[in-house]
C-alpha cells in the first residue's frame, strides 16, 4: 500500500509536470480531482504536495462534483479586483475636470496654468480624494479618446468675404502669363537668422559623443549680426533666388532682389518676356499698404521694360505663399542642426538646397545699405497713379495692381519721382545710382526748360 508520504511525492512530480501548461482554472480542477481520488484526506494532501490554499482545492473539487462547464473564462464572472474607475465612480468626472479646467473645472485651478503630465495628474486627484496612480490616469485618459497632442497651427482670423474669390483670381492671372511664356514668382522674406556659432534645432549625423560646439546664449555678434533672406521663387522653372542681406528688411531690399534675380536668372531664362507676374503677402517689406514698394516696383518696371503685375495673398494666409513650402522649408531641412557660423556658410548653405523633384536655388550676399524711415507722400502717390504708371485692377485694387512700363513722359516722371525719395538723408547713395539712369539729371533739366 503506498504511503502518504510518497502519494504526496508522486502529486507534487505531476504538478511540477503540468502547471507550466495550465491556467488558474484548469489548475484548481486537477487539484480538485486529485483530492477526491486521494479520498478522506487528500484536500490536506494535495495542499501540501502543492503549495496551494486548502480552499482552492476545495473549491476545484466542488466546481468537478457541481460540473464544471468548459466556457473559456479563468475567473467566474465578476471576480477579480474592481477596476480604479468602477471602484470610485467619480474618478473620471473629477480627471476630465482637470484635463479641460476651463470648461468643465474651475477656471481658478491652478492646474490650468502648469503641464497636464500624468503625474500632476495623479496628485491633484489624490489631494482631492481620489487615490490613483499615474499609470492608471493614462490609461483613463486614453479610454476617454485622450492622446499627447501638439499645437497646430491652423487658426488664420477671420476670413475675407473675397478670400476664395482673390486666389481663383491670382491664379487666372498666373495662368495667362505662363500660357503666354511670361514668368510667374512668389516673393517673401524669410525668417532673419543670427550669424555665428549659434545653436540650431535640428539633428544631423556626426560622430557618436561629438557634437558641434555651439554659444550657451544666442546674443547677436556685434560684427556679424543678423542674415536677412530675401527669397524669389519662379514657380514654372521650380528655381529658387535668395539675397541674404546684412541691413535690414525693407521695400528697397525687396525690390533689389526682384531686379537681381530678373538680371542674373529671370531675362536669361525668358528672354522675350514682356511681363513679370508677383505674387506676394500682404504684409512685411512688399505688403499691399506699402507704398515704397510700389514705388521701386516702377523704377524696376521702367528701368527693365517690364509691365509688373502684383497680386497679394488675402489676409492671413500667408503659408499659402507657394515660395513658403517650395523653397524656404527645404532651405529650413538644409540647414537644420547646423550653426550659421558666417555668411559665407549661408549662401553656400542655401545654393546647396535640392530636391528630388529638381528645385534648384541661387543665393548671393547683398552688403547695400537699406535704411528703414523712407516716407512716400500722398501726393507723389497721386502723380505715380495719375500718370498711369500704378494701374490698379477693378477687383480689388488693393490687392492686385500693375506697374506699367513707362513711355518717355513717365520715364521722366519716374526719375524725378525717384530723385526725389534719393534726397531723403536716410536714402543711400549706392541705392540712387542703382535706381536712376545717368542722363536722367540733364534729361529733367531739359525736360523743364520746355515745359515752362
Amino acid at each position: 500500500m503506498t504511503s502518504a508520504a510518497d502519494r504526496e511525492a508522486e502529486v507534487s512530480r505531476k504538478y511540477e509536470l503540468l502547471a507550466p501548461f495550465l491556467d488558474e482554472r484548469q489548475r484548481r480542477l486537477w487539484m480538485g480531482a486529485e483530492a477526491r481520488e486521494g479520498g478522506h484526506g487528500g484536500v490536506s494532501l494535495v495542499a501540501r504536495a502543492v503549495g496551494a490554499a486548502r480552499s482552492t482545492v476545495t473549491r476545484g473539487a466542488f466546481e468537478l462534483e457541481g460540473g464544471a462547464e468548459a466556457d473559456g473564462r479563468v475567473r467566474r464572472e465578476g471576480a477579480g479586483r474592481k477596476g480604479a474607475a468602477e471602484a470610485d465612480a467619480g474618478l473620471v468626472p473629477a480627471l476630465l475636470a482637470l484635463t479641460e479646467p476651463g470648461s468643465r473645472g474651475d477656471p481658478e485651478s491652478p492646474l490650468r496654468w502648469t503641464v497636464k503630465s500624468t503625474r500632476r495628474l495623479a496628485g491633484e486627484l489624490a489631494a482631492a480624494g481620489h487615490k490613483v496612480s499615474a499609470p492608471t490616469v493614462a490609461v483613463l485618459l486614453k479610454a476617454e479618446g485622450f492622446s499627447l497632442q501638439a499645437n497646430v497651427k491652423t487658426l488664420e482670423g477671420s476670413q475675407h468675404p473675397d478670400r476664395d474669390a482673390q486666389f481663383r483670381y491670382i491664379n487666372e492671372r498666373a495662368l495667362d502669363h505662363q500660357r503666354a511664356g511670361d514668368p510667374v514668382i512668389s516673393v517673401d522674406t524669410k525668417k532673419k537668422e543670427l550669424v555665428g556659432q549659434f545653436k540650431r534645432g535640428g539633428r544631423e549625423w556626426r560622430p557618436r559623443g561629438d557634437p558641434e560646439p555651439v554659444s550657451v546664449h544666442d546674443f547677436m555678434d556685434e560684427d556679424l549680426g543678423k542674415a536677412i533672406p530675401y527669397g524669389v521663387y519662379d514657380i514654372a522653372a521650380d528655381a529658387g533666388w535668395v539675397s541674404v542681406g546684412t541691413d535690414h528688411d525693407t521695400a528697397q531690399f525687396a525690390a533689389a532682389t526682384i531686379g537681381t534675380w530678373w538680371e542674373k536668372a529671370g531675362q536669361p531664362a525668358c528672354p522675350r518676356a514682356r511681363r513679370l507676374l508677383i505674387t506676394a503677402d500682404g504684409g512685411g517689406s512688399n505688403g499691399y499698404r506699402t507704398r515704397l514698394w510700389k514705388t521701386e516696383l516702377a523704377g524696376l518696371a521702367a528701368r527693365t521694360g517690364l509691365e509688373i503685375t502684383v497680386c497679394h495673398l488675402p489676409p492671413g494666409t500667408s503659408k499659402w505663399n507657394k515660395i513658403e513650402h517650395r523653397l524656404f522649408s527645404h532651405i529650413s531641412m538644409n540647414w537644420r542642426g547646423r550653426p550659421l557660423a558666417s555668411h559665407e556658410v549661408i549662401i553656400q548653405t542655401i545654393a546647396a538646397t535640392t530636391t528630388r523633384t529638381g528645385l534648384t536655388v541661387q543665393a548671393r550676399l547683398d552688403a547695400g545699405s537699406y535704411p528703414s524711415g523712407i516716407k512716400i507722400t500722398d501726393k507723389q502717390m497721386r502723380e505715380l497713379e495719375d500718370s498711369g504708371v500704378l494701374h490698379r485692377h477693378q477687383f480689388h485694387g488693393e490687392w492686385n495692381y500693375s506697374l506699367r512700363p513707362a513711355s518717355q513722359l513717365r520715364v521722366l516722371f519716374i526719375s524725378e519721382l525717384l530723385l526725389t525719395v534719393a534726397s531723403q538723408p536716410l536714402y543711400p547713395a549706392v541705392a540712387t545710382a542703382r535706381l536712376v539712369p545717368r542722363n536722367v539729371p540733364r534729361r529733367l533739366a531739359s525736360y523743364r526748360n520746355i515745359n515752362r
